[in-house]
């Protein structure tokens, strides 16, 4: 894989993916919405574009890793409409009363948090997606799908389950984003100084 992720051509499949996610984002919504987010099969119809958007996440990574197709667009995107996709769905399920307005806080108040800090450190070099942060979308993207459909039961108790555990990891995640953000800040001021340092020593 290329170390200089500029050197892949922006417009490639795996950000095609990402921009195709994006697109599905206003669709879902519209979808979970008819007949008041009561009707079983524009539930399931909804759960099933979710589904694809979500899969398409999971698709576009190993794409651009296997095919070298790594962008710093895609790095800035990538989150970006997973977080479009997570964050259109828990306030639609909230707006419809299928999730507590709790849940949709603290998940969108991170995922806002930490996309306002990749911006803030992006003059210093780009955060990408961490293992963790993918598994934290994953347990997100399956617990918000179980809420999508209309599920009831010993099957609603497993998506509180499920829901639970991306809570944590959303949660834990954050803490190692803003970790990673400050060790990057810190480590770009390092060298700019280093280098003042040099310039200064050669009478320049």
């Amino acid at each position: 894989m290329r170390d200089d992720a500029a050197a892949a051509p922006v417009v490639n499949i795996a950000n095609a993916l990402t921009i195709f996610r994006i697109v599905l984002v206003p669709v879902f919504v519209v979808v979970l919405f008819v007949d008041g987010g009561d009707a079983v099969g524009w539930r399931i119809a909804a759960f099933a574009i979710f589904a694809i958007a979500a899969f398409t996440d999971q698709l576009d990574g190993r794409l651009a890793r296997a095919m070298d197709l790594v962008t710093d667009f895609g790095k800035m995107a990538d989150p970006i409409a997973d977080k479009a996709l997570i964050g259109a769905a828990l306030l639609g399920l909230s707006v419809l009363g299928h999730l507590p307005w709790w849940v949709t806080a603290v998940i969108l108040i991170r995922e806002i948090g930490v996309t306002l800090l990749r911006f803030w450190v992006l003059r210093y070099g780009v955060i990408p997606a961490s293992r963790g942060g993918k598994l934290k979308t994953l347990l997100q993207s399956v617990a918000i799908g179980l809420f999508v459909l209309p599920l009831g039961g010993p099957w609603l108790v497993f998506a509180w389950v499920v829901m639970a555990a991306a809570l944590v990891a959303t949660l834990v995640t954050g803490v190692d984003y803003v970790v990673r953000a400050l060790v990057l800040r810190r480590g770009s001021r390092r060298r700019t100084m280093g280098n003042s340092a040099s310039v200064d020593d050669t009478g320049v």
